[in-house]
């Protein structure tokens, strides 16, 4: 039946596919309905959740079936999900919680709203009949996905790649050459689209194998691209041969996720991270060194968080003045007289005045200024 103008079902729908809660509370419901679904980035389902709704929104809207966005939707989807190696069972699972989820809170606010019970029953009824051509929608994209898959050489490679980086055992890891040697790329990058363009420009510069490997962009490549790419954080581990490649990708997972914590972006090469993993495990040593070092820095006090933010700019930039005004638009001067109050305030310089060695007592304070600032 057409939904009329002014329907209150409608009204209701409109209403709550605006809220930001329900949405992210229907996004939860999906990922921990399936495992599969919740190995993915959350903002992967929370993008196909969002596009699905406003495609049902709009069926209700016009009271006929799911229009080309809505299908659009649905196809993407299955295929993104294919791709990603989500069987289809599971993805169904995660998108059935995720509906089941929206239309209980749809009829608990419908009921709030006293919208008559005549009303909450033609609409759930319109959208399980809008759910139900989506699903055939998405499973058939995901089959044909599967079968396009299945037929080429890629998907052999891509299995062979999944078992290299999970550790087991490949006889022959062809297409690549055993004796060379590789870099690991990570990245939480999971939409199909950008990790295609990311393959090209990781590939460009010599041989290397790419793909989602769980829901994930990853990639072996003999040399990295030069200048390095722009956009999401991919992470790089030096080069070792294929028969090593299962550690450093359990490492480089590690030192994206403290990367992604610090707003990393672009390409990095793990080493150049290493300092920032290891202060990322462990928050407690961070607590204790700041509450240490810095106990006279109020938080609240905007001109304190100026004086962290100038010591870490100086740390960052090797000890030297005129690099870190540069980088924090500001005169030489302003950065001596910001250290200069940061150790009146502290009682304690950024330099060790009884001649210790430099390097843990610099990174000392490092670790200590990140941990107050981002507290």
């Amino acid at each position: 039946m057409a939904q009329r103008a002014g329907d209150p079902f409608l009204a209701l729908l409109t209403a709550l596919s605006g809220d930001a809660a329900l949405m992210e509370a229907t996004v939860d419901a999906a990922r921990t309905q399936s495992d599969q679904v919740a190995a993915l980035p959350a903002e992967e389902t929370r993008r196909h959740t969002h596009a699905l709704v406003l495609g049902v929104l709009a069926a209700l809207r016009d009271g006929g079936e799911p229009g080309p966005a809505a299908l659009a939707a649905a196809e993407s989807l299955g295929s993104d999900r294919a791709r990603q190696g989500v069987p289809v069972a599971d993805f169904l699972d995660g998108f059935q919680a995720g509906r089941t989820h929206l239309v209980h809170a749809l009829i608990a606010e419908g009921r709030r709203r006293e919208v008559p019970d005549g009303a909450l029953l033609e609409g759930v009824t319109r959208i399980d009949a809008i759910t139900t051509v989506l699903v055939r929608r998405m499973v058939h994209a995901h089959r044909v996905a599967e079968l396009e898959m299945a037929r080429t050489t890629r998907e052999g490679d891509l299995q062979m790649l999944r078992r290299l980086l999970h550790g087991e055992p490949v006889p022959v890891p062809a297409p690549l050459d055993p004796a060379a040697a590789y870099h690991c790329v990570v990245s939480d990058v999971s939409d199909p689209a950008v990790a295609g363009r990311l393959e090209r420009v990781l590939t460009a510069a010599g041989p290397g194998l790419c793909g989602l490997i769980d829901g994930r962009l990853a990639a072996l490549v003999t040399r990295l691209p030069d200048p390095p790419p722009d956009g999401p954080l991919l992470v790089a581990a030096p080069p070792v041969p294929p028969a090593g490649v299962a550690a450093r990708y359990a490492l480089g997972r590690r030192v994206l996720a403290a990367g992604t914590a610090a707003g990393l972006a672009g390409l990095r090469r793990m080493t150049d991270l290493a300092l920032l993993t290891v202060t990322e495990a462990e928050p407690e040593l961070g607590r204790l060194l700041a509450a240490g070092l810095l106990s006279g820095l109020d938080p609240a006090e905007p001109f304190h968080r100026e004086l962290a933010d100038t010591a870490l700019a100086y740390l960052d930039h090797g000890g030297r003045v005129e690099p870190a005004a540069a980088a924090l638009h500001v005169h030489g001067n302003t950065v001596k007289y910001r250290l200069r109050r940061l150790q009146e305030i502290t009682g304690r310089s950024l330099t060790d005045p009884g001649g210790g060695p430099a390097v843990p007592y610099a990174a000392h304070w490092w670790w200590a200024l990140r941990h107050w600032s981002a507290g």
